[in-house]
């Protein structure tokens, strides 16, 4: 599988990333889908503390431990959540986030992480605190890199003033074309990463697209009309020959801004679906175009 750098750094991750929110509790189970992204050429596993209460971490590192220095794993931060673990709470404190990596090196069995991500975060956080925070785990040796998981545009261009950030993970998609207002550019600008979640749309940029699109929910800018109007369009002009889930991952990785695509999966079969969707060729610049010219260019409205 062919690989990009993060950022400036000496990462080179797999264009396909397992997101292993996905992966249940099932440790046997989860342990076959690791080890099929593995056989796939994956190397970036991303995970966070807060995923099954830190009960992901521990699954992610156990199947990982026999080959630690062959891949890349990303971890999450910022969230509290209290001993009943049936809620939390944000805190992106110096003092919260070193010990929380402390706890989720020892579940994850491993004297480092890779990339070390703020789970979230608003303008009004302590910013130049949690960078602190990361900057004394770097030179502690306990993270190599950090970045920020957002889709803010105001707390993006904080910490790309601010930090020695590699990497922003965002949602982003042919049917969420936010990032590319502002984001992307400025990002691609700064050498700075981005990995992408929510590729395929809750489902929708996949076969399946009729299905889901008729529960009359929509998605974002798109009424649930409009999704039955521009699904099948896009199925037909750029998708006639191809999975729609392939275009919609090619679709993100045609973005120079773009190093992984992160992809859930909770089958083997899953895995190698979007193993072959990221292997498979690359779109043209007509087709992005085409692409454009069928969809929303969204804009960001609430967290400027």
């Amino acid at each position: 599988m062919r690989k990009r750098q993060l950022g400036n750094s000496d990462l080179y991750v797999s264009e396909m990333s397992l997101g292993c929110m996905s992966l249940g509790t099932n440790e046997k189970k989860a342990r076959t889908i690791i080890e099929a992204a593995l056989e796939e050429g994956v190397n970036y596993f991303d995970t966070a503390d807060l995923y099954d209460y830190g009960e992901n971490e521990k699954i992610v590192g156990q199947a990982l431990k026999g080959v630690r220095k062959e891949v890349i794993i990303a971890s999450k931060g910022g969230n509290c959540w209290n001993e009943a673990k049936d809620g939390w709470r944000w805190d992106p404190s110096k003092n919260y986030l070193k010990d929380a990596v402390k706890y989720s090196l020892d579940r994850l069995q491993t004297d480092y992480i890779d990339l070390y991500q703020l789970h979230g975060g608003t303008i009004e956080d302590p910013i130049e605190e949690t960078i602190e925070a990361f900057e004394e785990l770097k030179a502690e040796g306990l993270i190599r890199h950090y970045g920020i998981s957002s889709i803010r545009p105001n707390v993006i261009r904080e910490y790309l003033k601010k930090s020695s950030i590699i990497s922003v993970m965002m949602q982003y998609s042919i049917l969420d074309r936010r990032p590319e207002e502002e984001a992307l550019p400025l990002l691609q600008e700064r050498g700075v990463s981005v990995v992408t979640r929510g590729s395929v749309a809750k489902g929708l940029l996949s076969e399946r697209y009729f299905e889901k699109a008729s529960n009359g929910k929509g998605f974002l800018d798109y009424r649930s009309e409009e999704l039955l109007e521009v699904l099948p369009l896009l199925k037909e002009k750029v998708a006639s020959a191809r999975a729609l889930e392939e275009v919609a991952l090619q679709y993100n990785l045609a973005n120079p801004a773009v190093a992984s695509v992160v992809t859930g999966s909770s089958t083997v079969e899953q895995v190698r679906a979007n193993a072959r969707a990221v292997n498979s060729e690359p779109l043209t610049s007509e087709q992005v175009s085409l692409i454009h010219a069928l969809t929303k260019a969204s804009q960001y409205q609430e967290h400027r």
